[in-house]
């Protein structure tokens, strides 16, 4: 029976213990949900937590693994953040030249996540945000880190259209916690604004009301400015009901959504899969799993040379 390829989680580094922990929770329920594939986690880039993604790589190689497939914590295209991964797994391989290894896309708005944040927001709101005529009176505010790239920022105005699509919600808007507009409270005022103008739903009962939703996957710096800047605009506003759903966290939820991108990659590229392939690995397409294109990023046989990195954007 051949031995599917490692499932590498790669994280960017990051100074917050929390969010090492949580990385090393999603490794363990991956681990214990699909015990067929061996799975690793390891944080690249900037100012990394442990492990390091050389030493989760070499850990690896330590129980005999030939082949990674390293899918990125990443929910946005990040420019420099998103090219450090295949950089760093280059540099891995420097030290075990018979790695070949696969790098996925970021993680896309797909039928699973958007479920999962649909989820969050139902627990934000208890039963209330079963019926139809009450999700017609909530507005829900999904809120991103934000990035100096349009193109990162654009993923989370995506993820609240399809959010919004279909899910009787009278609107979603976004808003970002930094480097873009618009900012937690402009983004609270254009919901508060739409809520007043909305007709609403016949049979809607009760004052219009604001779910503040952090499109991020684990806690830190940022998720505690979001809850501050939200209360701070919530307790100038009494009228308006607000309220703070969780982020979209460590647990089976997202083990599945990264187990998800993990099958695409080891159905759709050759190195994977172990069908023959020739000197250099080509660039090839993935298909996300809400049906747009996705891009399987860089990928490299082990034991004939440094492939040449192909950017996955």
């Amino acid at each position: 029976m051949t031995t599917p390829p490692a499932l590498l989680i790669a994280g960017h580094g990051t100074r917050d213990e929390g969010g090492a922990e949580a990385l090393r929770a999603l490794v363990h329920t991956v681990g214990e949900r699909h015990p067929d594939v061996p799975v690793t986690g390891g944080f690249f880039g900037l100012a990394p937590s442990g492990p390091p993604l050389a030493e989760a790589v070499a850990g690896l190689v330590e129980r005999g693994v030939t082949r990674v497939a390293a899918v990125p914590l990443l929910l946005a295209p990040t420019g420099a953040v998103r090219d450090a991964l295949p950089e760093a797994l280059e540099r891995a391989r420097e030290h075990h030249p018979d790695l070949g290894w696969a790098c996925a896309a970021e993680l896309e708005p797909g039928p699973r996540l958007l479920d999962t944040l649909e989820r969050r927001v139902e627990a934000a709101l208890g039963s209330g945000a079963r019926r139809p005529e009450d999700r017609a009176r909530t507005t829900v505010l999904l809120v991103g880190r934000g990035a100096s790239e349009p193109q990162a920022n654009a993923e989370v105005a995506r993820a609240a259209r399809l959010l919004w699509e279909g899910r009787g919600f009278a609107g979603v808007e976004t808003a970002f916690v930094s480097q873009a507009w618009p900012d937690v409270p402009a983004g609270l005022d254009r919901c508060a604004a739409l809520a007043t103008a909305a007709p609403g739903a016949p049979g809607a009962v009760g004052p219009r009301r604001i779910v503040v939703l952090p499109y991020f996957l684990f806690s830190g710096d940022l998720l505690e400015r979001l809850c501050m800047q939200t209360e701070g605009w919530a307790a100038a506003h009494p009228g308006i009901e607000v309220y703070g759903a969780e982020m979209i966290g460590p647990g089976a939820e997202l083990a599945e959504v990264v187990v998800e991108r993990y099958l695409e990659m080891v159905a759709g590229v050759p190195l994977l899969t172990g069908a023959a392939y020739g000197d250099r690995a080509a660039e090839g397409d993935t298909r996300g799993t809400d049906g747009a294109p996705g891009r399987s990023g860089a990928w490299a046989p082990g034991g004939e040379g440094h492939g040449e990195h192909a950017d996955a954007r």
